[in-house]
């Protein structure tokens, strides 16, 4: 819901560190160091030791050796040893981050073969759960210098498209994304060091971030979705989006929410169907996306579901009400008209405050838009 989304600040909530810590315990993550980077390592060095005291693995991939020994006590060399994969596991197992040193390789016609190329052969044979691709410029771009915070495979001839001045990754790790994604790892991210807290621990991320498919589910929220759907809540009250909610009216939306969860494990964005069943009515309400989901059209989905749910359950109207202009347009364009509040159920009304009252727009489904 392209609309109703604003860029969130770099930062996070401790739900959502807890959520994206506990999806990675116990697997093993991958991060490229194709050159040194520009800023300090100390961001890389604080991630590392908080996935490892999270029981998470973390393998950092670089051509240059004396990189890989500021960063961690061992350094692992698979050219040097036809055990490696052995002496990895087993160093992962004592807590600590493990280098692995992929030295320049030539070709008998002399040709260097991209580190990119190299990375993705390890990676491959580790099966790791996801590579995060150290880049200084952060992202991938468009061609009018914005940030694409999320691609799938899809996506993957926009990728060399993708080629205006400090726009693409390193372009050896253009050809090599596909091959990554379908060979088995789940997700390639791209990055600034500084922000590879975020990209890792945020909902939001600081990056790019390429799937293998684009995989939506809509669905009821689960209990152990609340703490992400809190998180959402919270996100819209303070962009001014959503009107500001007691703890009990939140817990409230939480039972009767559902949510848009990409790849069945990240949450896209949250609504919550409110009936009044005396006149047969139900508000589509608290609804929300995050902007790194935009492009899926995830506020669509959240609205289909909601009239399903009105639907089946026998109501004759369907509205919403907002504060803001660009969710009413985005509500014209899913059918909805404007109304004047006192087309809608006088119930809605008891105990709200007269002022913000004064500013809702109100909005009835009428039927598909044209």
């Amino acid at each position: 819901m392209r609309q109703t989304e604003r860029m969130a600040e770099p930062g996070w909530t401790s739900s959502e560190r807890e959520f994206y810590l506990a999806e990675f315990r116990g697997r093993t993550l991958g991060v490229a160091l194709a050159q040194a980077p520009g800023g300090s390592l100390d961001a890389l060095a604080q991630v590392v030791e908080e996935l490892a005291r999270n029981g998470t693995g973390c393998v950092i991939v670089s051509p240059s050796r004396v990189l890989l020994e500021k960063l961690t006590p061992l350094v692992i060399a698979p050219a040097e040893s036809a055990d490696w994969v052995g002496a990895l596991w087993r160093a992962l197992g004592e807590g600590h981050g493990v280098g692995l040193w992929l030295p320049e390789e030539v070709s008998e016609a002399g040709e260097a073969r991209p580190f990119a190329a190299r990375c993705r052969v390890v990676a491959l044979r580790l099966r790791l759960a996801k590579l995060v691709w150290i880049d200084d410029r952060g992202a991938i771009r468009d061609p009018a210098g914005s940030r694409i915070s999320l691609l799938d495979l899809s996506d993957a001839d926009r990728l060399a498209d993708l080629s205006s001045p400090g726009s693409e990754p390193e372009s050896a790790l253009v050809g090599e994304i596909g091959q990554l994604l379908e060979g088995g790892v789940a997700s390639v991210s791209i990055c600034s060091l500084e922000g590879l807290s975020d990209e890792l621990f945020t909902y939001a991320g600081s990056g790019t971030l390429v799937t293998r498919e684009r995989y939506l589910e809509v669905r009821l929220l689960g209990i152990d979705d609340f703490g992400a759907a809190t998180d959402l809540i919270t996100r819209g009250v303070d962009e001014g989006y959503l009107a500001p909610r007691s703890e009990r009216e939140i817990e409230s939306a939480l039972g009767r929410g559902f949510g848009v969860f990409v790849e069945g494990r990240y949450l896209a964005g949250i609504g919550a169907l409110v009936r009044y069943p005396a006149e047969g009515a139900a508000e589509i309400a608290s609804l929300y996306t995050m902007t790194r989901f935009a492009g899926e059209g995830v506020g669509g989905h959240l609205v289909s579901f909601a009239l399903q749910c009105a639907r089946a359950e026998g109501c004759s109207q369907v509205f919403a009400c907002t504060t803001s202009a660009r969710v009413e347009r985005f509500f014209e364009r899913q059918g909805f008209r404007r109304v004047e509040p006192e087309a809608i159920p006088a119930s809605k009304w008891a105990g709200y405050p007269a002022e913000r009252r004064s500013e809702l727009r109100c909005l009835v489904y009428a039927g598909e838009s044209n």
